[in-house]
């Protein structure tokens, strides 16, 4: 402020009309007494006063009051600093960490906060911005083979007091922290984990080890999240790992295939299983119950052979010839005339088999013939046959 300034150069345009002026080359130093009075002559004019020309009494009253008015403008401008210095406002992403002589006092929170001007220092900190560092570093693995691991760390301000007082710098603890739970974990995992697979689990070790790291150094941050941006061998040896890397999708690819065409035919092979199995059972099943039925037939033809022997073979002698006949396309007929067995090629006459209307034949050729036709040419060639061996036996 232009009050606490001492007695030293200031413009023509100054309030207070001291006149100063810059100091020219060949010029001595001001005259500050006149300066002085020069001031207070204006500011007893300002304030109803005749100025610094007058009588030697009223020009040292003149003085006292200006002096007394000058004192009054002072405090009351002063008061005004401290007032103002008293007040300051925590924002919505902030804490404030106030020290009172040097020494931890409070944490505030987000508002319009009052402070002890000139004996409290507020230090706000912004917690809810997410902050980010990179790492990068080429380092041994497990079976000391080097490798080049891209590291990103997001992190926000956990503790603001942790924060603020425990750690002078808590990004370069955070840079040494994280370089360390890295070289760590990579020092305890093999180049294929680290190369491959086990990426995504080497992210979340090290996580893991840098927060207990930053939690046991108190520096107050918080890690968010970890990411393992990329992990590659070193240059001169790079193309021989993309094969070796390639070679490996080519294996999961296969596998892949494999266990999709498992996945079809084992269901469907069981499946087939399952319905052999189901028909076996039913031919099982009906297996027996037909032996069933043929024992129980048997055991009451035998009940009725015993009381009629005779007439119970004939009868079943016809019945087998039926069944058997039956099948055959082919007629024999007796002819009690002539006392020889007359065969009629049916299958030529018809050139086919009965369709299963009963009304009508298909032949071969796919015909429909009429069972009346079919009749009257069969007993055509009886009465031509028997007209010829009638004309024989003559």
């Amino acid at each position: 402020m232009a009050w606490n300034e001492p007695g030293g150069n200031r413009n023509d345009n100054d309030p207070w009309g001291t006149g100063g002026g810059r100091r020219g080359n060949d010029q001595g130093p001001p005259d500050l007494d006149e300066a002085l009075k020069k001031g207070l002559d204006k500011l007893n004019r300002m304030l109803g006063g005749k100025g610094g020309n007058s009588g030697g009494g009223s020009s040292s009253g003149g003085s006292a009051g200006g002096f007394g008015a000058i004192l009054a403008i002072a405090a009351i401008l002063v008061a005004g600093y401290v007032i103002y210095q008293s007040f300051y406002t925590v924002d919505e992403q902030e804490r404030a960490v106030v020290l009172r002589f040097g020494e931890y006092n409070r944490t505030e929170e987000p508002g319009l906060r009052f402070k002890v001007p000139l004996i409290d220092t507020v230090n706000k900190v912004r917690v809810t911005s997410i902050r980010t560092a990179e790492s990068s570093g080429q380092m041994l693995t497990q079976d000391e083979n080097l490798v080049t691991v891209d590291l990103q760390v997001q992190y926000r301000v956990g503790d603001a007091r942790a924060y603020v007082l425990n750690v002078r710098d808590s990004n370069q603890a955070l840079a040494f922290a994280t370089d360390s739970a890295l070289r760590h974990e990579v020092g305890s995992s093999s180049l294929d984990d680290v190369l491959t697979e086990g990426r995504a689990e080497l992210a979340v070790r090290v996580e893991q080890r840098l927060q207990s790291f930053l939690r046991d150094y108190g520096t107050g941050l918080e890690i968010v999240r970890v990411n393992v941006e990329s992990t590659q061998p070193p240059a001169p040896v790079q193309d021989a790992f993309r094969e070796v890397q390639r070679a490996r999708e080519d294996e999961q690819r296969l596998k892949e295939e494999a266990e999709t065409y498992r996945n079809k035919i084992v269901p469907e092979a069981r499946g087939q299983a399952q319905r052999m199995i189901e028909e076996a059972n039913a031919y099982k099943q009906e297996v027996i119950e037909r032996a069933r039925g043929e024992t129980a037939r048997f055991n009451q033809l035998l009940a009725v052979y015993e009381q009629a022997p005779v007439v119970t073979r004939e009868r079943m002698y016809i019945q087998a010839l039926e069944q058997v006949l039956g099948n055959s396309s082919k007629i024999l007929v007796d002819t009690e005339s002539s006392g020889n067995m007359m065969y009629l090629p049916l299958d030529r006459l018809t050139q086919g088999s009965l369709s299963s209307s009963g009304s009508r034949m298909s032949g071969s050729n796919g015909q429909q013939v009429d069972i009346q036709t079919l009749t009257d040419q069969v007993l055509q060639e009886l009465r031509t046959r028997q007209d010829t061996n009638t004309r024989r036996s003559r």
